[in-house]
Formats: C-alpha cells, structure tokens, sequence
C-alpha cells in the first residue's frame, strides 16, 4: 500500500468509521469556534503569569501569524486538493473550500498557539491547550477536509513555528540587553524578508503592466531594451528559471536587492557616524512607502536603489582610504568596485549619470575632496563605467538610438521651455505622498543642516541636488514620484544622524515629531499592503490596475482554447502592457502581439511582429477610448475576413467586476502594422 493509499484509508476511517451523531454535533463546532476553547485557558494564563501577560500574548499572535502565512505558501507549493473535492463519499459536515489541503492551517494554528506558552512550564495549562490543539486537528480529518497527514504535518509545523518565536524573543531580548544594532538589523531583516516572500505569493496584487513588461523581456535576452537598460532583464531571466514563471520568480529579486540595501547603507551609516546612525537609516529603507514598494514590486529601481547604494559606500570608502597613508592599493580596488557598481547602475537605470554629477559637485565644493582630482581612481571608475554601459550604446546604434528618442520624450524636451506650476505642485505632492509629510520634511531640514560637517557634505551632495534637479525639471514637465527616488538614500541617513542618533535625549516637542513621522511612514505602508481596507470604492482603487490580469488571463485562456480548436490563432492588444499581462497570465505564456495604432512606440515593434502570420485567426482585447476603438474597427475591417466581439467580465481581488470587449478575428491578410509617430 503507497503512503497515498494508506492516507486515503485512514482519512475514511477516521470520517466515516468513527462516525457518530456526538462527533456530528460536536466536530463542526469544534472546527469553526475551536478558539473558544483557547480562550478560557489563555485568560488563565495571563491571570496567572501576569508579568508575562503581555509578551505572551503578542508572541501568540505572531506565532499564528508565522504558522498561517507559513502553511498558505506550502498550500501553494504542495497543492493538493482537499479529500472532499477529489473523493467520493466523503462525509462532508462543513463547506469544503477551494483551498489547498497540506497542510491544514487549522493544526498549524492551533498548535503553535499551545506550544508558545510551553516555556510558562506550567503542565496543566501545557496539557489543556495541547488537547484542544489536538482536537480542533482531529476535528479537520472528521468532517471531511483534509487528509491525517495534512494535520500531522500541521501540528508539527504548528509546533515549530511557536519554537521559533520564541527563539526570536529570546533573541530580541538579549540583543536589546546587549544593544547590538548589526543583530538587531539582522532580526529584522529576516522577518521583513519572510513576510514578503509569503505576501508575493499569497498577496492580492497580480504583477504590474512594468513587471510583465520586464518578463517579457526576459524571455528574450538581449543587450538593452527600447525604454531601459538590459539589468532587469537580466536579473528576471536567472530568477525565473530558479523559481519559474510565476509571480515571486519575476519578484525575488525585490527582496534580496531591498534587504542588501538597508544592509549596506546600514555600513555606510555606521562608518560615517556610528551604529545607531547606520541602524535607522536602513529601516528607514524598510518603513518608507516608496523604498518598501520596491521590496515587493520588481521594477528597474530595485537594482537602481541597490546599485546607487552600493555604489555611494564604495565612493565613500574609496575616497577615505585614498587620504590614509599606505592604503593606495586598497583605495584602487575601492575604485574599481565603484567602476562597476555605477556601471551596472547604468545597466539599471540611466539616472545613475546623476550619481556623477553628485561626485562631481562633491568634490568641487569640500576642500577635502578636490585632491581626488589628481588621484587615478576616479578615472578608473569612470572609464570601467563606460565599458560596462558600452553594449546599451552599440545596442542602440543598431535600433536607430530609440532609447535617446525615448527619454527625450519621456523628459519633454521637445516641448522648449515653459513654465508649468501645476506639474511643480504635483512633484511636490508626490514626493509627500511617497516619503510621506513629516518624514519628508524632517529629512530636507535634516540634509540642509548637517551639510557643514565632514560627512554631512556628502550627504548634502549626494542629496540635495537631485531633488532640485527634478524640482526644477517638473516646471518644463511632468515628474514621475519615483524619479528623486536617489535623493533619499544619503538623505535617510542624514535623518538618523540629526535626529535619531540623539532621540532618547530629545526634547518633547523633538521626540513627538519624529516618532509621528516613523509612525506615519509605517501605517501609509502597512495599508498599501491591505488594499481591500482602504475605503474606496473598487471602479475608483488607485491600486485596481493590479488587479484582475490573472483572472482575465484564465477568460482569455478559454477563448484561445475554443479558436485553437478551429485553426492556429495569435494574441493582439494595442498596448504593451496588456499583451505583457496576457503572455504572462495565459496558460502556457503564449507569444503575444502588439498593434500599432495611436499609441508610441515599444519593444513590441523591435522584436518580429504578427505580419507574416497570414491566414491566422486572431484575439484581440484593448484599450476602450473612442479615438483607439474607432481605429481598431477600421483596421480589422481591412486586416480580417471578419470579427466578432465578445464581452469578457471577471472579478478582481478588490470584487468589483471588470468588463472587456474581445475580438475573434478570422483570417489575417498580412497587412503591415502603420507607421512609427511617436517615442
């Protein structure tokens, strides 16, 4: 008998040879209300260990939380079905549910709530909670939901994730006693970086139009893209042949680079001022909204943010070694380093060039710092730069150098100069909205004072001129929120060292202030991860383009299914961003197309386009403006023998139903995409 057979066996004998009308009355009960019985015995606890009443509790619930998150992302990896959907029968007493069955959450849960109060040593309580753990596992196998190896393997789970709270604890404790910020740091990381790998994969939000875009990308190697460097691509193209295509395979990278940058502008902090300096400032990576958007989100600034941090370190250090004595071969490799972080910043993201107008001004304005001028390394860095940026420029000469014609007008140049208030309004706002106000404003005050010392000047520099730059860039233009993105890494630490190295000695007013900018920064956070708590509604979510892509890659999926059945068909949109999703999000990743009507160009129209499919049928979904629907008719009325529409609706994660026209398109006559207008 297989170990699966056997399961099977024992899972029927528990649901239906221990069956009884008892156990149907008492088992549904004990199933959906077991806390109830928990907490009689966790009110005595905390009666009786009142000193511990508190820390107890919050471990309980953390406990819960790690065992939960922990047991959704072995649902997902395991993904078994639960007995009552995939077995005849069953003796089903509760609603199935559409969830994974191993393990059960219900016997992670329950058991690492008992098994955190084990240390109390108190063996009636001990031997209470673990029954009632026990009997809520029990309860899962009786009526008809998971298999006895699916609570097994949760009550073990269960048990380990209480000891490693408790471990934690212990841990937090003695690095408060020891006041060590290098293991606290660590501590932190570690939790931050496990929450989001289980929020990637159980999480609302399906991949942005840009993370699909990069994906695609991915698929297709190459030495640089039409609107961005290649690093994105390339770092998406190992990640996903690690962990396949699948949302955390496009996002792993989001977590590592943000972890790595709070750790190493935690370094920079620590050697400029000292360790409580360097400690807030890579949490303050962690709190911010936008820098912790990009611990989950993979877009082009999560290498940037690294690289720029790397990078600000490697100058630093580089140039603190030049002025020691006997350190001139150290101080070299420093610079060599340096070549190839901007280079690779380069690759990321092309505001690295930023970086050296920062080191230049730095270096005009400290007295210090001119003497670099007549030291080798910055030559070195600059010139191993250039060769690790080289492939972008000869990737370019061969595409008619579309990504300067991109940038240009991503920038507006084309627009002259004039002068608009309202995108400088706008900037502003956004910089409040993404660093959040007080936060923000501390840290201008913050750049601006300690700009005399010795280290405040590079921060200053590293800083302050490209918030300018865009400040000034966003009166002849619309500024992104995310582009002063740079400004900030050299700003946090400015913060930490002028107001939070000192906070404990504060005055009143002092203190208040910035514990309600750390406390705004990190509530604007925690509910941009909750979408569905923000109460707006769904039709008018900023967040709602987010969702829905997996649920319309699943309608879409169907379609394709009944055309393929009729001939060979290809996947149309008129943006780049939905033919992303739907290559990602339809099954087996089809290539998808991109139709080139009012829209400007894309990597779409570099790569081989649908004109040679002749003969092919075609599904098409888009954009619904008057303007680009009046032309899509007007091109499929040449292009197809004939099309039918079809209205596709689905619900997103925020429940709001999503309606979308799709077009089955008979007969491609190989007509050529229109011409190129705009970049």
């Amino acid at each position: 008998m297989s170990l699966n057979e056997f399961d099977t066996a024992f899972f029927f004998l528990i649901n239906k040879g221990l069956h009884n009308s008892i156990f149907d009355l008492v088992m549904p009960f004990v199933t959906q209300r077991g806390i109830l019985l928990f907490l009689p015995f966790v009110a005595w606890a905390a009666y009786k260990e009142k000193k511990n009443a508190l820390p107890y509790l919050i471990l309980c619930l953390a406990a819960i939380g790690i065992a939960d998150g922990g047991g959704n992302v072995l649902k997902h990896i395991f993904q078994r079905p639960r007995p009552c959907n995939v077995l005849e029968g069953v003796n089903l007493l509760v609603g199935c549910g559409h969830s994974f069955s191993m393990p059960s959450n219900h016997a992670l849960n329950s058991f690492a709530a008992a098994c955190i109060f084990w240390p109390l040593r108190r063996k009636a309580l001990n031997a209470a909670l673990t029954g009632i753990a026990a009997l809520v596992a029990f309860s899962r196998v009786y009526v008809g939901v998971h298999y006895p190896s699916d609570v097994l393997a949760g009550a073990a789970l269960g048990a380990g994730a209480a000891y490693f709270t408790h471990y934690l604890y212990t841990w937090a404790l003695s690095i408060r006693e020891k006041r060590s910020y290098t293991e606290a740091l660590w501590y932190l990381l570690l939790i931050v970086s496990l929450f989001r790998i289980y929020y990637i994969i159980t999480g609302p939000f399906d991949l942005s139009s840009d993370e699909a875009q990069y994906w695609t990308w991915a698929q297709r190697p190459d030495w640089s893209y039409y609107s961005k460097g290649p690093m994105i691509a390339w770092l998406i193209y190992v990640s996903t042949h690690l962990f396949g295509n699948t949302e955390f395979g496009v996002r792993a990278w989001a977590i590592v680079l943000s972890a790595l940058s709070s750790l190493i502008l935690f370094r920079l902090g620590r050697d400029m001022y000292d360790e409580r300096t360097g400690f807030g400032a890579a949490v303050l990576v962690q709190i911010v909204p936008l820098y912790a958007a990009f611990g989950i989100f993979f877009s082009i600034d999560s290498p940037f943010m690294f690289f720029w941090i790397l990078s600000l370190f490697l100058f630093w250090q580089a140039q603190r070694l030049q002025g020691e004595a006997g350190r001139g071969r150290e101080a070299l490799g420093m610079w060599v380093l340096l070549g190839l972080s901007t280079g690779c910043g380069l690759l990321s993201k092309y505001t690295m060039v930023l970086f050296f107008v920062s080191a230049l001004l730095y270096m005009l304005a400290d007295r210090k710092a001119r003497r670099l001028f007549l030291c080798p390394g910055p030559y070195i860095t600059i010139l191993l730069s250039l060769v690790l940026f080289s492939p972008v420029v000869v990737w370019n000469t061969a595409h008619g150098w579309v990504s300067l014609k991109h940038t240009a007008g991503q920038a507006h140049l084309s627009d002259g100069l004039r002068v608009s208030a309202i995108d400088l309004l706008e900037y502003v706002g956004a910089q409040f909205g993404v660093i959040t106000p007080v936060l923000l404003v501390l840290l201008v005050i913050a750049v601006w004072k300690v700009r005399k010392e010795g280290s405040g000047a590079f921060l200053f520099w590293f800083s302050a001129p490209t918030l300018l730059f865009f400040g000034l860039k966003s009166i002849q233009g619309k500024v992104q929120g995310n582009w002063a993105l740079a400004a900030y890494a050299a700003g946090f630490i400015a913060v930490s060292a002028y107001y939070l190295r000192d906070i404990e000695s504060a005055g009143g007013q002092k203190k208040r202030t910035v514990v309600a900018a750390v406390l705004i920064a990190v509530l604007v956070t925690v509910v941009a991860h909750v979408p569905q708590i923000i109460p707006i509604p769904p039709e008018k979510h900023p967040l709602r383009k987010l969702v829905g892509s997996e649920e319309l890659g699943k309608k879409m999926s169907g379609l394709y299914r009944e055309m393929a059945a009729e001939g060979p068909v290809f996947i149309l949109s008129d943006n780049y961003y939905q033919a992303s999703l739907l290559s990602f999000y339809m099954e087996g990743n089809p290539v998808t197309y991109c139709l080139r009507i009012n829209r400007r160009m894309n990597q779409y129209d570099i790569w081989p386009g649908y004109a040679g499919l002749k003969g092919y049928n075609a599904l098409f979904t888009g954009r619904k403006d008057a303007q680009t629907h009046d032309a899509v008719l007007k091109y499929f009325g040449e292009a197809f023998d004939h099309c039918d529409k079809v209205e596709v609706s689905y619900e997103s994660r925020l429940h709001n139903i999503m309606k979308l026209d799709v077009f089955k398109c008979y007969h491609f006559k190989g007509i050529e995409p229109g011409p190129l207008e705009m970049y």
